[in-house]
């Protein structure tokens, strides 16, 4: 099930935040568990089963981990750690590789009950005692398919001084709509016109640069549109987690855009896989390699082609590049010049996202300058960029935070007719959202298939 399906918005997240406004108590954890494994189990039993048993799998690990470090058998601890990380990444590799079909948010949920047992291992946390509260951390239905990855520590904190109340549901809810617009209204269109592209059998140069701008801000507007949508329903039931997302188009450099995209994934690897191997507090030759580990890591946990191992070790080397070449040399060049060089940058890297394999995506770069012999522009390039102008203005205005800042400006600080027209303008944006939805075939969120 998906968040920007008609049975979600109009059957299982009403029942449930009735559910939730009706029982009092430990009864609102059930609903959400109970919920979770309904969003979850919804396309089939086979995928929730194989939840189930890693839930239990981690429970049993957590247990015997969290007792051989109270023992001071520090040893056995880590070996013990080293047996469930091995069949975790035995897990993931099995599917990945063997091509029996990836079940839906196979390596979020693994890297949540990752998170459980590191947390124990170095002390942040206690083995949960109850199976209840690890299988809703797990299970916790706004975040299973595609994140964020809430770490276990951050997440049992708030299991106690859970507050169902107004405020909660005014901002949970206006971040999901603000999701659901950028999902329905502007990631789907922008994957119709980025279809568009590859639908033809020879581009020009200039076809080529449209189909990776599409896909690079409908990449970007179907994930931080999914994250909104999750961390508002989160918030909506009393959970407040951190943003995913943060301008990431913004950037002014390849290093900031990773600290601005996907966060959730970035501070996983930083603390669980960089620090623990020395961080930056080590020999230029370690740094060197605990950054290859951390950006090949990444790669791989993208995709199983060489595609993606590329896609990782091509920011990885511009991570480096930066930390280790270039530092601080370009301070003083201006600040649109470097968003703009670091967009380029990872507009490319996409290329190798969406790109079958390895050989496709150096051969989509070369049609870029050309290659199917049609010369750089032509009337295909034309009329794709005047049919796809306003949405392509709307994708880059909304990429930045100027429209927010005018917005928060003119309906919190001047407030009045304001702030009427500001709430006007969310349930229009909720109705085109809805209409949208209930009106065109279903489009799954693209970080499904990781």
């Amino acid at each position: 099930m998906s968040f920007n399906s008609v049975s979600f918005l109009f059957l299982i997240l009403p029942a449930t935040v009735l559910l939730y406004c009706l029982i009092s108590g430990r009864g609102k954890l059930a609903v959400m568990f109970i919920t979770g494994l309904l969003f979850y189990g919804w396309g089939g039993p086979k995928d929730l089963l194989l939840l189930l048993l890693t839930i239990a799998f981690h429970y049993g690990a957590g247990a015997e981990l969290y007792y051989l470090k109270a023992g001071k058998r520090d040893k056995q601890a880590k070996l013990m750690l080293i047996f469930a990380v091995a069949c975790d990444v035995a897990l993931l590799c099995i599917y990945k590789y063997s091509g029996a079909g990836l079940p839906l948010g196979i390596s979020f949920y693994t890297f949540s009950e990752l998170s459980y047992l590191f947390d124990i291992y170095y002390g942040k946390a206690e083995a949960e005692k109850n199976p209840f509260k690890l299988s809703l951390y797990v299970s916790f239905f706004p975040k299973i398919t595609s994140g964020p990855i809430v770490k276990y520590k951050d997440f049992s904190e708030q299991l106690d001084e859970l507050r169902f109340d107004f405020d909660n549901i005014s901002d949970g809810t206006a971040l999901f709509v603000q999701g659901m617009f950028k999902k329905v209204l502007i990631a789907d269109n922008l994957g119709v016109a980025f279809a568009n592209v590859q639908e033809l059998n020879l581009i020009s140069g200039a076809t080529a640069w449209l189909g990776m701008i599409f896909y690079s801000l409908q990449l970007y507007y179907d994930f931080s549109g999914y994250s909104d949508m999750a961390i508002g329903l989160a918030k909506i039931f009393g959970f407040n987690f951190d943003k995913n997302f943060d301008y990431p188009y913004m950037s002014k450099n390849v290093s900031e855009f990773w600290r601005r995209w996907h966060i959730s994934l970035g501070a996983w690897f930083r603390d669980y896989v960089y620090i623990p191997l020395g961080g930056n507090r080590v020999s230029s030759g370690l740094l060197f390699r605990n950054l290859l580990v951390v950006w090949l890591l990444t790669g791989i946990w993208h995709g199983s082609t060489g595609n993606f191992v590329f896609w990782g070790l091509y920011h990885g080397f511009f991570v480096i590049l930066e930390r280790f070449v270039i530092k601080d040399l370009f301070d003083e060049v201006p600040a649109f010049i470097r968003i703009l060089v670091t967009d380029f940058i990872a507009f490319v890297g996409w290329v190798f996202f969406f790109s079958p394999s390895l050989a496709d995506g150096f051969y989509y770069v070369w049609q870029m300058f050309g290659a199917d012999g049609l010369g750089f522009f032509d009337r295909t390039a034309f009329f794709l960029f005047f049919d796809n102008l306003f949405l392509l203005i709307a994708a880059v205005a909304f990429a930045t935070p100027y429209p927010k800042k005018l917005h928060d400006k003119l309906a919190y600080e001047k407030g009045g007719v304001w702030r009427v027209l500001s709430v006007v303008a969310a349930v229009a944006l909720m109705l085109l959202s809805v209409s949208g939805i209930i009106g065109s075939t279903y489009t799954t969120f693209l970080y499904f298939k990781f």
